[in-house]
């Protein structure tokens, strides 16, 4: 079968190779060309980026030989055409393989890929399938058929989270820990899946991992959900950046570099965005000094064609798109536009690509924002903070020393859209009774806020809670754990996500805000306290669990940020069964919290600026 690419006769060849590349071809028409000789030749010229010349070298190959060796050679030309992003040529390639062998179940679980590159979800798995169900004992190409099954389950299982199909992916992740329990990423994703389905207990035993492997391969975002404990929090930090952060030996990139003129500011995210960053971030950005500071975006955010998205960007000095660059290739940009501070926008969040910090691009490099924790990051120094979420007790657990801001850690926006105020009826609550509320995410959930939630509800007559609907499984959770603690289901209320003005506008209807813990509200809790609706939260030992008290001091209500859950459900009750009380917070953020420290923007920002000129210059 011709399975060519009809571009392959018009590759041009450069005129250095040329007289090689004739020769391969002569040799290979002959046969004379053995296929180990051919793969040595096509990894070089992918290495010198030649991938397409490198796929032809296969396919002239291919042309003219026959034997057992062309499954081997199939193979490889189907990894070239995959790391050139030809999906379908390498779908083709992968599938004359499994023509000469059905059992080759490493082409098959390519070919998943493949099928997945092109849009064919339900293919894909059905290919992957296939793989995992296989009873072949055969080894081909030095993999243990076990190994490929295992593969198969994972990525199965990856696809079907991003597909919120969250119960079976759960179901594969039990099926490959029970055949092979050393499994650091399908833990992690097992322990965070659960979260997300508010599948109490989190740590729920499967085959034979053992407690201590549930526990020391909790992500860090899954970690902060569960655990106030900032040893914990620091350990899985630290065991991420030992496995997965590149040990970068030279000197650092900066160091190239002379700076001389405004002090250069770059921002470093994936989320410049509709995200929680993006909806933090633009005012920072709009109210920097330009006579004394230079703004760059530095970032890998897809275009999503928002507003939001082009707020932000029309509020930077220069835009850096790092789409498609290595790590070290970004941070020789970085380096190369003579950037005084690096804001890491990311930390260890999904999509973080801490290596360019590694680097070492700018002489100051700071945490904000995207991680309320220390990332253990070698080549971060400093993060943001203020004196309420990082005091004195947790500064031994955070590699990061801290830039204090003067009243709260947290940038706001006073221009965000907000919605018209819907009704009761609208939104499907009862004309009656005091609503408490949580639109946090469901991972945030924990079984012991949530009972801490019923028994709230349990205390005040007529009281209902208003919940975030992430998925079907985690509210059908919830209504059993409610049932187990005897409150009636027609008590809680379930919204499904909105645009982000008609989000913020459904804040108008409650009564209080139920924060969660150990993971705190932060762009949550702005939004609410900027609607003019009070929140009462729990403060612990860690940064995350001490956000949104941070938020009440700066906004004058710090008796709503308590420290014990004993207090924090007393207080709910008090204020439940008397609604004036609400109201009177109510009243009081109407008239005096857009004013208070917590939206003074202006301050904020000229307070970063200062911390981060005296950094700049001291490093010039």
């Amino acid at each position: 079968m011709d399975i060519a690419s009809p571009s392959m006769q018009t590759l041009s060849v450069p005129q250095a190779l040329q007289p090689e590349w004739e020769q391969w071809m002569a040799a290979c028409q002959a046969r004379s060309l053995a296929l180990p000789e051919v793969m040595s030749r096509a990894n070089q010229l992918q290495a010198d980026g030649h991938g397409e010349l490198a796929a032809q070298l296969y396919q002239v190959w291919l042309d003219h030989s026959e034997g057992p060796m062309r499954l081997v050679a199939l193979y490889n030309l189907g990894t070239v055409w995959a790391a050139l992003s030809r999906h379908a040529d390498a779908e083709r390639v992968y599938r004359d393989a499994l023509a000469l062998k059905p059992d080759f179940l490493q082409a098959r679980v390519n070919l998943g890929h493949q099928l997945e590159h092109q849009g064919r979800k339900d293919d894909a798995l059905q290919t992957w399938r296939e793989v995992a169900d296989s009873d072949t004992t055969a080894e081909v190409l030095g993999t243990e058929p076990q190994e490929m099954r295992l593969h198969a389950l994972k990525n199965m299982a990856r696809l079907l989270e991003q597909e919120r199909r969250f119960p079976e992916a759960e179901a594969l992740m039990r099926r490959s820990l029970a055949i092979k329990p050393e499994q650091p990423d399908v833990l992690q994703h097992y322990v965070h899946i659960r979260q997300k389905q508010c599948a109490w207990p989190i740590y729920d035993p499967v085959g034979e991992v053992t407690p201590n492997q549930l526990l020391s391969n909790t992500s860090l975002l899954a970690m902060l959900s569960y655990s106030d404990d900032p040893a914990l929090q620091l350990m899985v930090a630290q065991r991420f950046v030992a496995e997965k952060v590149a040990k970068i030996k030279a000197a650092p990139l900066h160091a190239r570099v002379k700076r001389e003129g405004r002090v250069r500011i770059g921002y470093l995210s994936g989320d410049l965005r509709m995200h929680a960053v993006g909806f933090l971030t633009p005012e920072i950005f709009e109210l920097h000094d330009r006579s004394r500071f230079e703004v760059f975006a530095f970032c890998w955010s897809g275009d999503d064609g928002t507003a939001q998205q082009a707020r932000i960007r029309t509020a930077m000095d220069h835009v850096i798109p790092l789409q498609g660059r290595t790590d070290e290739q970004a941070a020789q940009l970085i380096a190369a536009a003579g950037i005084d501070v690096l804001v890491d926008l990311q930390g260890l969040t999904s999509g973080a690509r801490p290596d360019i910090l590694a680097h070492r691009p700018a002489p100051v490099q700071v945490s904000y924002l995207g991680l309320p924790a220390t990332s253990a990051l070698p080549g971060v120094d400093w993060i943001i903070a203020d004196r309420y979420v990082m005091p004195p007790e947790y500064l031994p657990y955070c590699t990061e020393r801290p830039i204090y801001l003067q009243h709260c850690y947290q940038s706001s926006d006073r221009r965000r859209p907000v919605g018209a105020t819907p009704t009761r009826a609208q939104v499907g609550l009862p004309e009656e009774g005091f609503v408490f509320c949580s639109f946090n995410n469901n991972h945030k959930y924990t079984q012991q806020m949530f009972d801490a939630w019923m028994r709230i509800l349990a205390a005040v007559p007529g009281s209902v809670l208003w919940l975030l609907a992430d998925n079907d499984k985690a509210r059908e959770n919830m209504l059993a754990n409610a049932e187990r603690m005897g409150v009636s289901a027609d008590r809680l209320y379930f919204a499904p996500r909105a645009a982000p003005p008609d989000y913020l506008a459904r804040f108008q209807l409650a009564d209080l805000v139920l924060d969660t813990f150990p993971f705190n509200a932060g762009t949550t809790a702005n939004d609410c306290l900027w609607m003019g609706t009070p929140i009462l939260s729990l403060s612990g030992r860690s940064y995350i669990s001490r956000m949104a008290g941070s938020l009440l001091h700066a906004v004058g209500l710090p008796e709503l940020a308590v420290t014990s859950l004993a207090d924090y459900e007393r207080m709910a009750i008090q204020i439940g069964t008397h609604p004036a009380r609400a109201q009177s917070y109510k009243r009081y953020l109407g008239e005096h919290g857009r004013s208070s420290p917590l939206f003074d923007m202006p301050a904020l920002v000229r307070d970063m600026e200062a911390q981060f000129e005296q950094l700049a210059l001291a490093r010039r």
